[in-house]
């Protein structure tokens, strides 16, 4: 059953730059960011984040932006992670597409913001680039951005080379940054958002915890496994290449794990870690189809529960920690 009680909003640097009522992001997953999951996260007063290359063309986007906007009437923005590629998106092409739509905030990932920075700060849009690292996260501050999301070693994905958990990773950010900033990396419920604020983040982006919720649009075998599993069903690939990802441990990732142990290089892997399949896991509920994504963090994820419950006991639980718990020690 959903909880629709109120909770109070929790206001930091990042809800005051972003105009949004709680520090919650939604993660920018591919194939799992569409508009429904988005736009509940943003209803509930979190920030609910449209991918953009989940959808295969620029107009398909601007119709996905239009339908979440049926959905609700509050912020939400729209990822665009940016990486090298043979046959690169037309990344160009997205980023008018988000403009014309009207989007005023963008979580940019992979390469450097820096050469889109112009174009949306003309547009006025409010730019969150994701890092890995300190250093990432000061020349994103230097080129303008409006906020970063730093991720921890513990993240879903690519969480960089350096290999420094969030309890180090975010007061080092504090330390360094002036702008706003959110932790990613480990975070599924109000402890890790009390923890994070206490740590010195502005709020925290959530991935894993938001792919096992109902209006996740992902298999149901794939939300059940991430709430069966534990903080120890991943596995790191791409460790000797230098481009680490973390990923749900199964048949195809412990088979790439061990041919690129044995001296494999990429070539030897490529049939095994085809994006088609990844999103077949997601469609089809098919677990060992694939490679596919999902944090440490799925070790406290116990539930499926609606993405608006899911901000609304995060903030309701953080507001606890923070003043009940944190009273015993007064």
């Amino acid at each position: 059953m959903s909880e629709t009680r109120t909770v109070p909003s929790l206001r930091t640097p990042f809800t005051e730059a972003l105009g949004i009522e709680h520090p919650v992001v939604q993660g920018g997953m591919m194939w799992v960011g569409r508009a429904e999951l988005a736009a509940a996260v943003s209803e509930a007063g979190g920030l609910g984040m449209i991918t953009a290359l989940t959808q295969p063309t620029p107009a398909d986007l601007v119709k996905e932006i239009e339908r979440a906007r049926t959905l609700t009437d509050k912020p939400f923005g729209v990822n665009l992670t940016i990486l090298p590629s043979i046959n690169p998106p037309p990344y160009d092409e997205y980023r008018r597409a988000i403009i014309d739509a009207g989007i005023t905030i963008v979580e940019t990932a992979g390469s450097s913001p820096e050469p889109h920075m112009d174009i949306f700060n003309a547009a006025g849009v409010k730019v969150i680039h994701k890092c890995t690292s300190v250093r990432h996260a000061l020349k994103a501050q230097a080129v303008g951005v409006a906020a970063v999301s730093i991720d921890g070693f513990e993240c879903a994905g690519h969480p960089g080379e350096d290999d420094v958990p969030g309890l180090v990773l975010i007061p080092a950010a504090a330390d360094a940054l002036e702008i706003p900033f959110i932790a990613s990396g480990g975070f599924a419920d109000g402890r890790g958002l009390a923890a994070a604020l206490s740590l010195g983040a502005h709020g925290v982006n959530m991935g894993s915890r938001f792919m096992s919720t109902i209006e996740s649009p992902i298999a149901q075998a794939v939300k059940e496994r991430i709430v069966e599993a534990s903080e120890l069903d991943t596995n790191l690939i791409f460790r000797s290449l230098r481009n680490t990802a973390r990923v749900a441990k199964n048949a195809i990732s412990d088979e790439v794990v061990q041919i690129l142990a044995d001296g494999g290089q990429f070539p030897d892997v490529q049939p095994l870690v085809a994006g088609a399949r990844g999103r077949k896991v997601f469609e089809d509920g098919d677990l060992d189809a694939g490679i596919w994504t999902v944090g440490q963090v799925q070790g406290i994820i116990r539930d499926i529960p609606s993405a608006g419950d899911v901000v609304r006991r995060t903030v309701a639980q953080a507001h606890l920690v923070l003043t009940e718990r944190l009273a015993m020690f007064g």
